[in-house]
């Protein structure tokens, strides 16, 4: 789907701070939005949270630096990483690339899914809280 000239994924789960989740069986992959991504800019380092932390849905877990930003990965749900995408160390232009397939951050095996899934956007909710942010970006570029 796409809003505002963003696109999100029907088949994903969208927090408010711009992550996603995907959901298959009883694994979450977890990434960043195409609209996170081109407001940073150019990704140009990663850090990752390490295989076997546990992380807490709406908590930070990692951060991504741009040559402008450095913000904070948020854990759409909670759970414990189980994997991280080793590729972005040497390569996490990805993300800006293929923040959906490619540029994946980490899986992991979610503590609370049910529960949490109800804190999360589906792509069809999400038309008013994107345009709403477009504004805010703009606002603070005035």
């Amino acid at each position: 789907m796409e809003i505002e000239g963003y696109q999100f994924p029907d088949d994903l789960y969208y927090h408010k701070e711009h992550f996603w989740a995907k959901v298959e069986g009883d694994v979450v992959t977890v990434g960043t939005t195409d609209f996170a991504q081109k407001l940073a800019g150019d990704i140009v380092f990663v850090e990752l949270p390490s295989i076997g932390k546990a992380v807490e849905q709406g908590k930070p877990c990692g951060s991504l630096e741009s040559g402008k930003w450095v913000g904070r990965i948020y854990a759409p749900v909670s759970g414990k990483v189980g994997s991280s995408n080793e590729e972005l160390e040497d390569s996490p232009e990805l993300i800006n690339e293929s923040p959906y397939q490619k540029g994946w951050m980490f899986k992991m095996s979610p503590s609370n899914l049910q529960e949490d899934l109800k804190n999360l956007m589906k792509a069809d909710a999400l038309g008013d809280f994107i345009k709403s942010e477009v504004e805010r970006v703009k606002k603070t570029k005035e």
